[in-house]
């Protein structure tokens, strides 16, 4: 929709003709709320709303709620759409094709995952069920099958609403997306929260009572009752169409498109969002990275070019953050798996400082980790732990990897001061002095 939106600013319907197809009841919704609206830190369901369908409609956008595309004729140039309420069929014929399917969740094989009390969290029909759920469910124990950002994010949801809830995840340490040193102290800050963290275990079946409801997570070597068990496993890009139309996709099953969001090979055929991969600007990969940022800004090129003007989506560094209760966790650009992976040297810096100057009120800690490339010194990642004034600071390395800055460039910005808000040395400019340090020492 932010596609449609930004073409219609630029062409009037007379124009230009939009129509667009959308399985479920709502568009234009935050799909990043979702765990806040279920804690109770977002209170109304309308507020994870941008724009509505009718908003869409009163500015000539043809929207179809409840229909669901079921083929793509690229040769004919057209799409067949089902309405689901009636199960009525039909064709409609495109100039123009955009493709924002987005990503699906991974929900596993196994016995019971689809048994009453268990939960994917991706629409707001699925948060309101879960809502509805953890309302009448008279029991307060809680699963949370996954520990990356849905399921911290969950897990604080869970935790807030009075569950006890218990995290059963498959990697050593949660949030997958650091390296497991950084990811240790999550662990450890989460059981800190009365979390209880089950790492290195993988679910085998979810167990259901004689009600047929959820009863308990099963892996190889244990099980854990659950009244209730939300999946946070992850999702795939949702191309099960752009495959059986024959449109190119990537390692990551996700759509290939070119700097203009243009499917590659396919002059009026562009794609966006979760349903896509893109360009690793740190390691020249294309990675699949699912958020709405992205998405935002896909759909703004794609409007523009499809409207006949011309822009570009050059990339991202893959920055991320999020948090679990008072904990932030952030990172950007690679962890130390994904530059052995580039086939990149590297050193790293550890750090651990303050929010804030030592001797102002509530100042709190946090760990920076910092890589940067063996002989050139151009920054290559940072991941950050703590609490109050952590998360944000990744914004700064952020721009240091899109800007291709090196660490020993890093340590004379001049970055903002003042004791409430910073330590006169901020911590990522430690951590880069740290870096450069290592650099000069040719050790990691």
């Amino acid at each position: 929709m932010s596609a449609a939106s930004q073409a219609r600013r630029l062409k009037g319907a007379d124009e230009l003709e939009i129509v667009a197809f959308e399985r479920g009841h709502f568009t234009s919704f935050s799909a990043c709320g979702i765990p806040y609206w279920v804690g109770g830190d977002v209170t109304d369901r309308d507020e994870l709303i941008a724009r509505t369908a009718e908003e869409h409609r009163a500015r000539d956008i043809d929207l179809r709620l409840r229909t669901e595309v079921m083929e793509i004729d690229v040769a004919g140039g057209r799409v067949r759409a089902r309405d689901v309420e009636s199960g009525d069929e039909y064709w409609t014929p495109y100039d123009k094709l955009v493709i924002a399917t987005g990503a699906r969740p991974i929900r596993p094989d196994m016995p019971g995952a689809d048994a009453p009390g268990v939960h994917g969290v991706q629409t707001l029909d699925d948060g309101q069920a879960l809502i509805d759920t953890l309302t009448r469910t008279r029991g307060r124990r809680a699963v949370v099958v996954g520990a990356g950002y849905i399921g911290v994010e969950m897990a604080e949801a869970l935790i807030n609403r009075g569950y006890e809830v218990t995290v059963v995840n498959r990697g050593s340490e949660p949030m997958s997306t650091l390296d497991a040193d950084m990811g240790r102290l999550v662990h450890e800050a989460m059981e800190g929260l009365g979390i209880t963290m089950v790492n290195d275990a993988e679910v085998t079946k979810i167990l259901t009572g004689e009600d047929g409801r959820v009863r308990a997570v099963a892996t190889e070597d244990a099980e854990y009752p659950a009244d209730v068990v939300v999946l946070g496993i992850g999702v795939r890009p949702e191309t099960t169409l752009a495959r059986a139309a024959g449109l190119p996709l990537g390692d990551h099953g996700g759509l290939l498109t070119d700097l203009a969001m243009r499917v590659r090979g396919h002059e009026n055929i562009w794609a966006g969002g979760d349903c896509v991969e893109v360009l690793d600007l740190v390691s020249g990969r294309e990675r699949h990275i699912a958020l709405g940022t992205h998405a935002n800004k896909h759909g703004q090129v794609i409007g523009t070019n499809a409207a006949d003007g011309y822009a570009t989506f050059p990339g991202v560094v893959g920055t991320a953050v999020s948090k679990v209760c008072d904990l932030e966790i952030a990172r950007t650009g690679l962890r130390e798996k994904d530059a052995r992976r580039a086939g990149l040297q590297y050193v790293t810096a550890t750090i651990e400082s303050t929010s804030r100057a030592g001797y102002y009120p509530n100042a709190s800690t946090m760990t920076v980790k910092m890589l940067a490339e063996r002989r050139t010194g151009r920054l290559l990642g940072v991941q950050i732990v703590g609490r109050e004034g952590a998360g944000k600071r990744v914004d700064i390395a952020a721009v240091a990897l899109t800007a291709g800055m090196t660490v020993e460039q890093m340590t004379s910005l001049d970055l903002g001061y003042a004791p409430p808000f910073s330590p006169v040395w901020d911590p990522v400019l430690v951590a880069a002095r740290r870096a450069a340090k290592a650099l000069n020492a040719g050790t990691s």
